[in-house]
């Protein structure tokens, strides 16, 4: 049977991508080391909703810890790496840029190196729109440059996509890079804005705006990019290495989400507007030209929609 490794199977978008897998009939390792980032208590609900399953297996395990991540590929033996641990966030990596290198770069090269030592036929990783940084050009295609990331966390990434390029390169290993754009829906990370802004401007709490509220997200419904992992996993053979754009093609300015997300539940919102933070991007666009043409990828769930789905999973509607 073939076995993949999930590395951040605690994680929103890990999570989702192992239960597809199950839901494929493959064998499906998750690997996570529960980083406090955001309530441990969360990530344990995901794991314990995929141990239900016969064919999950768990490592508690860092992904920058080379003889934890050696013990696991020896043990179980994968045949392919979805590799989505990461630090994420981009105002954090401006506070602790040294633990966002060590942890992003550094885990990402004990990954490869582990994948070809035991020698699987394919990995997937996850990069993101940030290493975009504000480019002047929009919708943001795959070859533009990307030389000019405006926070650690986007520099990591950006890291790691070449750290795929010079790995396929010089092991022929079929490596793919997938850059996310604002990822949302039914288990969000607590920390992102359409999570606090749900639970906050329900409860009728203030919200805390940055900038004038112009600036724009390509946000991506959750079941959206998974369905571009897997056709990536199923297509990255025939390419040898590759980046493509994962996105909803359709950006939102940010008072519209504010907007969107009151009249999801159903009440106004109290904002109190702040400084555009450093790090922060003023719009991200995604092309999907190549990854339409090549992953036959077509984002399918309008932003209402998708905010409606993530209400009504807390439970609220």
């Amino acid at each position: 049977m073939t076995t993949v490794l999930v590395t951040g199977a605690a994680g929103f978008i890990g999570s989702h991508t192992a239960r597809a897998l199950l839901e494929r009939g493959l064998k499906v390792v998750g690997l996570d080391n529960f980083d406090p980032f955001y309530d441990v208590a969360v990530k344990r609900a995901a794991i314990a909703s995929l141990e239900s399953h016969s064919q999950f297996a768990f490592i508690d395990a860092d992904i920058t810890h080379v003889t934890a991540v050696r013990q696991a590929f020896a043990d179980y033996k994968p045949t392919a790496v979805v590799h989505l641990a990461a630090k994420a966030g981009v105002r954090p990596s401006i506070a602790d840029p040294a633990e966002y290198a060590r942890v992003n770069v550094g885990g990402t090269s004990v990954i490869l190196a582990e994948a070809h030592r035991f020698g699987c036929d394919r990995i997937v990783a996850a990069s993101s729109s940030s290493v975009y940084g504000n480019c002047p050009t929009a919708p943001f295609h795959e070859a533009l440059d990307v030389n000019e990331p405006i926070s650690p966390y986007a520099a990591t990434k950006r890291a790691c996509e070449l750290l795929g390029l010079t790995h396929q390169a010089l092991t022929k290993q079929p490596v793919a890079m997938l850059r996310f754009f604002t990822v949302f829906g039914p288990g969000q990370r607590p920390d992102l804005a359409i999570m606090q802004f749900l639970k906050r401007v329900s409860a009728g709490e203030t919200i805390r705006v940055f900038g004038d509220g112009s600036s724009s997200r390509d946000y991506t419904y959750i079941d959206d990019i998974v369905t571009g992992i897997l056709a990536a996993y199923d297509r990255i053979p025939a390419f040898g290495y590759r980046i493509w754009n994962l996105g909803g093609n359709t950006p939102t300015t940010l008072d519209e989400m504010v907007a969107t997300v009151a009249r999801v539940v159903g009440r106004d919102a109290v904002v109190v507007r702040e400084a555009m933070q450093p790090g922060d991007v003023d719009r991200t666009w995604a092309d999907l030209t190549r990854s339409g043409q090549e992953l036959g990828y077509a984002p399918r769930t309008p932003f209402e929609i998708g905010v409606r789905k993530q209400w009504a999973s807390l439970g609220r509607a």
